[in-house]
């Protein structure tokens, strides 16, 4: 009987080695509801980590609200709705209108890129690439599309591509042109709801993130690093792309400049439920959690994340900051 209790308990530690694996570490009793708003880019890879760390945590409902993440932004500063979590497809969206109010800090944990997204059934689509990607946008009988720069990183982020598009191929006029060419009808609230539009045929070409590209299987021109806004490296050329936006108030407005794209997410001051949102952000956060599902899914994590200064990082929960390194 002892020898086979022994099995019995060696078995158990063994499932129990097993359960910590997708994780790395144990988050303790994560219970309750944890509402997240978060780019609509996010949506497929957040749905994989919701369902692995609900797997591990029965007693956990994840609740996913997907947007721009202007407008998520603004469900926390303008409608007041409760919120545990705001991951944003632009870590200065938490900078300008969340922090200091609503948020204490800001983890960035992921970057990406532009491309311009297209299907079979596009116009063109058997001739399109890199080169001339310009030109077809340009065709009267082509459809094509991008999100709301008010609402949505991706929009803002589309027109600075189409700015430095005429900078880096020195066409005079061709952000203008192209803008023409795009009814207000096709400027969508945000990028995701373009891909249905593609899938459809009711659209022939869209600006994406790479990662949904992926995620969705859409075919896609990869455009060079000086205009994808994908390349740190050309921060200061990217740096030349300007488009206003609504600010903080109703009424304001703000220059958003050209920078490459990087993700950021934080913990509201007010989170209803703190302890199993900080649970959650533990297993995102961490290189063999969920950023080895943005990996997976073609989207590039930092490795390990990263907040701007020591008294950010001090700001934090301690059992994150190990995951965290202090830099620009």
């Amino acid at each position: 009987m002892k020898e086979r209790s022994g099995h019995k308990w060696l078995m158990y530690g063994v499932v129990a080695i097993v359960l910590l694996l997708p994780f790395g570490k144990s988050f303790g009793d994560a219970t309750g509801k944890i509402i997240i708003f978060n780019a609509g880019s996010l949506t497929i890879p957040l749905a994989k980590m919701e369902k692995v760390f609900e797997g591990k945590y029965p007693k956990v409902d994840i609740i996913r609200e997907a947007a721009g993440s202007r407008k998520c932004a603004r469900k926390i500063t303008d409608l007041k709705k409760p919120c545990d979590i705001m991951a944003s497809a632009d870590y200065t969206v938490i900078d300008q209108l969340l922090i200091p109010a609503y948020a204490d800090w800001n983890i960035r944990f992921a970057t990406n890129r532009m491309v311009l997204c297209y299907t079979n059934k596009s116009k063109y689509a058997k001739e399109v690439n890199a080169q001339n990607w310009y030109e077809i946008l340009l065709k009267k009988d082509v459809v094509w599309g991008h999100s709301d720069p008010n609402l949505d990183p991706c929009g803002y982020r589309s027109v600075m591509v189409l700015q430095l598009a005429e900078k880096y191929y020195k066409i005079p006029g061709l952000y203008q042109r192209l803008v023409d060419n795009c009814p207000k009808a096709n400027v969508r609230p945000k990028s995701v709801e373009l891909v249905a539009l593609l899938q459809t045929g009711n659209m022939d070409y869209a600006w994406e993130y790479r990662s949904v590209a992926v995620q969705h299987e859409l075919k896609f021109v990869e455009l060079p690093d000086q205009i994808n806004l994908g390349n740190y490296k050309y921060d200061t050329f990217y740096k030349n792309a300007v488009v206003k936006v609504t600010g903080k108030k109703p009424g304001t407005f703000l220059n958003k400049k050209g920078k490459s794209c990087t993700y950021g997410i934080t913990l509201l001051k007010n989170a209803p439920n703190t302890q199993a949102a900080t649970a959650f952000l533990q297993y995102m956060l961490d290189p063999q959690g969920g950023l080895k599902v943005l990996k997976e899914m073609g989207q590039p994590p930092f490795i390990p994340c990263r907040v701007p200064t020591a008294e950010m990082k001090a700001r934090l929960p301690k059992a994150m900051r190990d995951l965290v390194e202090v830099r620009e």
